[in-house]
């Protein structure tokens, strides 16, 4: 099957930055409920969820929106200044651009779909000048109203932001929750990329396609383009 459109998660996706928000996570849990996540607790709670979602697991109830607020600001803060100290890892996951060129290129619809804040989403506008390959009104993020992962809302919103049906939609995603969010929307296609976790990871999930370690290895075969295939 040819697919018309692809819809990217980007933390850990687009910007294998994953170290960072565990870091980053691992402090204000501790702060939360005294011990930090486990590396299991990040895989299944932390990844692709909403910072409420997170504060609630951890404080074990659903947290004021005061405190979502407070606790999210400071943690991405912290975030963002980790990703600006270090500029030498701070920047498109491998072959990443030249995946985007094609598809610019080809003109094969595409957009994002993340659980990051307006806040964090501008900062990467900014500093990779995502509007080189991405329409900014489509992309997708937590605005408050749009259930967490795996909820399948982000994917259809993104999908149909693109004016195509998710089955019509590749979604390239690291986070089991992603993947899940992928699959209840009724994605056409999952590819997981191993970012960070192991690649025998993605290959026990049946709705798993296929999994890649860059973006050099995502076939282009698969796609539309221009009412002929490549």
């Amino acid at each position: 099957m040819k697919y018309k459109g692809i819809i990217f998660d980007f933390n850990g996706t687009l910007l294998f930055d994953s170290e960072k928000h565990l870091e980053a996570w691992r402090e204000y849990s501790r702060q939360l409920r005294g011990v930090a996540f486990t590396d299991e607790e990040m895989r299944d709670y932390m990844f692709g969820r909403t910072n409420e979602d997170i504060i609630a697991y951890a404080i074990g109830k659903k947290p004021e929106p005061e405190l979502v607020e407070k606790l999210g600001l400071e943690k991405e803060a912290v975030y963002r200044d980790m990703c600006r100290n270090d500029r030498e890892n701070f920047k498109l996951a491998p072959y990443a651009e030249e995946f985007l060129n094609y598809l610019k290129e080809n003109d094969i619809p595409r957009t994002i779909a993340t659980m990051s804040g307006w806040e964090n989403v501008e900062f990467y506008i900014e500093e990779f000048k995502l509007e080189r390959w991405f329409d900014l009104d489509k992309i997708v993020y937590a605005n408050g109203k749009i259930p967490g992962k795996p909820a399948p809302d982000i994917y259809q919103i993104a999908a149909k932001n693109l004016g195509l049906k998710p089955e019509e939609c590749i979604v390239v995603e690291d986070a089991v929750s992603g993947i899940d969010s992928a699959k209840n929307a009724g994605i056409g296609k999952i590819i997981a990329i191993a970012s960070m976790e192991p690649v025998e990871l993605y290959e026990k999930m049946p709705h798993v396609a296929e999994v890649i370690t860059d973006f050099s290895q995502i076939s282009k075969s698969q796609f539309e383009v221009l009412n002929n295939v490549i």
